[in-house]
């Protein structure tokens, strides 16, 4: 009997045994290595930038006595919402008024920028006119033109319309017309985007819808823009964000405190009342709220059409 085991034995462990640890070490390729770092780093970099929205948002719901306390108090441990319902119905202070301001004049940017630069980015990529190459290099070389440069003379241009149509009840000072009115004029970096991804399109396309008996503007609405859609979920996204947080353009041309965006609102809010912090973080998170739920529908797109940029052109 024993003599049969030990016949047995060097069966049962042939071949070179691997320890858990050796087997493990095996599998962490170089690429897995890096793949970890990678996203160790990512997630460092997610935190550093979530760190201000925590401390925005958590500071929304504390009292002024704590929020300056050090050290400092991440989770209090009473929660104050009706922060929250306070900085919406201050008095002297209209959030909702403020809300719709920042939404109308956003809209207002944003669809204007769409139209022009979609359509002068077409053009600029598939019509051909006289100068079309000399145009569209002096439109690419305005982005070298500080805004600063221009404002003062746009303000002048606008207070000669005002002017002139002041006898007529057209107010244009101290309206939104000045800040939305150049947005259809177009914006020469959008014009540079759109015209990049109108020129990666297959012209077999329009050709085909010309040969079918399609007019130009056609060939535009139904065929070309549908399939740039990224690119104006992009361009849409990053104006309506430039124009939501727009400080010194309300600064300017708008003079009644009605019409304040919120940006403009909370600056006033912030040097009217330097005391109600609390309130003031709370009017800040739910300003912030409204580019959440655009970026989280949009998404999908706008990470499409930044990925698609760089294969354009």
């Amino acid at each position: 009997m024993s003599t049969s085991v030990k016949r047995e034995a060097p069966a049962a462990v042939s071949g070179p045994m691997r320890s858990p640890t050796s087997s493990s070490a095996a599998r962490i390729t170089p690429q897995r290595l890096r793949a970890l770092i990678s996203h160790v780093l990512l997630a460092f970099l997610a935190v550093i930038f979530l760190v201000p929205f925590y401390w925005m948002f958590i500071s929304s719901l504390k009292t002024n006595q704590t929020m300056f306390s050090n050290p400092i108090v991440w989770l209090p441990s009473v929660l104050h919402w009706e922060n929250y319902a306070s900085a919406i119905n201050y008095p002297g202070f209209p959030f909702l008024k403020f809300l719709w301001n920042s939404t109308y004049y956003g809209l207002g940017v944003t669809i204007g920028t769409v139209v022009s630069c979609s359509m002068v980015g077409y053009a600029f990529a598939r019509l051909k006119f006289p100068f079309r190459n000399a145009l569209f290099y002096v439109t690419v070389a305005t982005l070298m033109i500080p805004w600063v440069v221009t404002f003062i003379p746009t303000f002048i241009l606008f207070k000669e319309v005002d002017t002139l149509l002041s006898p007529v009840g057209i107010k244009v000072l101290g309206t939104y017309l000045p800040l939305i009115v150049p947005a259809f004029g177009g914006n020469a970096f959008y014009i540079f985007l759109m015209r990049q991804f109108f020129l990666g399109l297959p012209t077999e396309l329009s050709d085909a819808a010309r040969a079918d008996g399609a007019g130009e503007f056609r060939i535009f609405w139904q065929i070309m823009l549908p399939l740039v859609k990224p690119a104006i979920m992009v361009m849409a996204v990053f104006t309506f964000l430039a124009t939501w947080h727009d400080f010194f353009g309300p600064l300017i041309y708008v003079s009644d405190n009605s019409q304040y965006p919120l940006s403009l609102g909370l600056y006033a809010f912030r040097a009217q009342r330097t005391t109600e912090w609390a309130l003031m973080m709370a009017a800040s998170t739910l300003a912030t709220v409204p580019l959440i739920i655009i970026f989280f529908f949009t998404q999908r797109y706008f990470l499409e059409g930044i990925k698609l940029t760089g294969l354009k052109g």
